[in-house]
């Protein structure tokens, strides 16, 4: 039945992600890099940029030009060495190319929609309106709205993967990816990893398939279900987060472009390899929760590092808590035993309620503030 249910859920994404990107796409520009310029200095700009297959544009932009008229002028007029001019046509033409790809209108509304739903879900969650029945439905609606119909881009982990690879390549570095991750890391300092765990699209479709596989009261797997240690999917994600990094700058490769999840939401540029990995991805959300996030994710781990300044966090007042431990059970992952007992490093926190949900005297809430210490003896008969 979950398998079922699985391929039914990666057909409708697919389905209708092959019709929405139709509508979203913006103009593909390959910025490959130059190697040669064909350039002489009795040349005219226009000339110049003819010559080298070059956007009279991003001419414009090498020689700050402000009318495509002034292209006329000759090279000799502009004192600059050929290798000086190599490095700066690279680098605006990268710039121009990632700039005509996106589509703004489209990603200024995503961000809207963001601000709102995420807003939205922390009502939601300090009223305690979260619950194992609409969970799933919160889930879904974020995966189509965000996912299926506004697509894979912009993305958390995009604006982390995507500057590591863009200065690696280029050298350069696009502005607007670097306020897309500052908001997104402002959100997780102010309201936890909250971005990640409702807004992401591909977080919200991890989280829908895992749910498929719980009972009905959200706190166990129908097929066991598994958590992992932290200590080693941590583990995993830094080391792939410096295997990513080392080969961007050392081969000018982008070793996660080809297995990205996220195109799952473009399964038009997907390869071979990259649905293999999506796929593996997927059943293992059944079993683990949320493996794309917890092994591989860039954002998933510049957000953990984040996340202990995080204002509002989950909460326990321990003068209420009876500790039954049913809050750590019905936990998805390892965090809540850790927040609970505050004995180890704390996991990612995808604030999903769930913790909220299972507790019998109301003892946890999503709250602001500093975490209170666990009081002396409070788990000592677990220890003995």
């Amino acid at each position: 039945m979950t398998l079922g249910m699985l391929l039914m859920v990666v057909a409708f994404v697919v389905a209708f992600s092959l019709i929405s990107v139709s509508m979203w796409e913006g103009k593909k520009v390959e910025a490959e890099t130059l190697i040669e310029l064909q350039y002489n200095q009795e040349m005219s700009l226009k000339e110049f940029a003819d010559a080298n297959k070059l956007p009279d544009k991003v001419v414009m932009r090498v020689f700050h030009l402000k009318n495509p008229k002034q292209l006329e002028q000759s090279l000799k007029n502009f004192p600059v060495t050929k290798e000086e001019l190599l490095k700066e046509v690279n680098e605006t033409y990268a710039i121009y190319a990632e700039s005509l790809s996106k589509n703004w209108m489209k990603i200024g509304l995503k961000f809207i929609l963001w601000f709102l739903f995420l807003s939205f879900m922390y009502y939601l969650i300090r009223k305690d309106k979260v619950s194992a029945k609409n969970r799933k439905w919160v889930y879904l609606i974020s995966l189509v709205v965000f996912g299926v119909i506004l697509g894979s881009d912009p993305s958390p982990m995009g604006t982390v993967k995507d500057a590591v690879t863009m200065y690696a390549i280029h050298y350069v570095l696009f502005i607007p990816r670097f306020v897309a991750l500052l908001v997104f890391l402002l959100m997780v300092v102010v309201f936890n990893k909250f971005i990640c765990a409702w807004g992401c699209q591909l977080g919200a479709l991890q989280d829908f398939i895992f749910r498929l596989n719980r009972n009905k009261k959200d706190t166990k797997g129908l097929i066991r279900q598994y958590k992992i240690p932290f200590a080693v999917s941590n583990g995993i994600r830094i080391g792939f987060f410096i295997l990513f990094t080392v080969i961007a700058f050392a081969w000018t490769f982008d070793i996660v472009e080809y297995i990205d999840p996220f195109k799952i939401f473009y399964p038009q540029v997907v390869s071979i390899v990259g649905w293999i990995f999506i796929g593996l991805i997927l059943v293992a959300s059944v079993f683990v929760y949320r493996p794309w996030c917890h092994f591989f994710c860039p954002f998933g781990l510049v957000g953990w590092l984040f996340e202990r300044f995080s204002f509002v966090k989950i909460k326990v007042n321990y003068s209420k808590c009876i500790d039954c431990d049913a809050c750590s059970k019905a936990c998805p992952s390892t965090v809540m035993n850790t927040i609970l007992k505050q004995d180890k490093v704390i996991p990612d926190c995808f604030s999903c309620a769930t913790c909220i949900n299972v507790c019998p005297t109301d003892a946890i809430t999503f709250a602001g503030g500093k975490r209170e210490k666990v009081p002396v003896g409070k788990f000592q008969k677990e220890n003995n």
